[in-house]
């Protein structure tokens, strides 16, 4: 059975991955978030908590990554999927080096431009998409509905 890792923070992140749900039926699921309170929403799935960090406080970033390397390492997922943001990047980061499928999905809440995550995670992510036919490139984010 695949393992899928899926990884947000809290928040519209956490709901947004929440209704990807369905299209990992039939793997094993390991959901990755910064809050203990969503344990719940994840009936009997593998559930990992990180710390909430962001570039504003870089030795908070510093231990979100290495917290999250020690879960990858642990975990060894198949594929790794995010819809951001801090612990969604050094997710794919650190799956990708151990030759896990990454996909990327930048938040709904992103209409102007991608988040900061999603643009430096698109280079880690073997599927990058944006919810945005406007912030879509040849290049990638790739843009197939409003996914979410």
């Amino acid at each position: 059975m695949k393992k899928v890792m899926l990884v947000a923070s809290s928040g519209g992140h956490w709901v947004q991955l929440n209704r990807l749900y369905p299209a990992f039926e039939g793997m094993e699921k390991i959901y990755v978030t910064t809050e203990e309170r969503y344990r719940s929403t994840v009936d009997s799935a593998r559930f990992l908590v990180v710390p909430d960090a962001s570039r504003w406080n870089k030795l908070k970033t510093l231990w979100l990554a290495l917290v999250m390397l020690k879960h990858v390492l642990t975990v060894r997922p198949d594929i790794v999927v995010s819809t951001g943001a801090a612990p969604g990047f050094f997710a794919l980061l650190f799956g990708k080096a151990l030759g896990a499928k990454t996909i990327w999905l930048d938040s709904i809440a992103n209409v102007e431009q991608l988040s900061m995550s999603g643009q430096m995670a698109g280079r880690y992510a073997d599927l990058w998409f944006t919810q945005w036919e406007h912030l879509a490139t040849p290049e990638g984010p790739l843009y197939r509905g409003a996914i979410l």
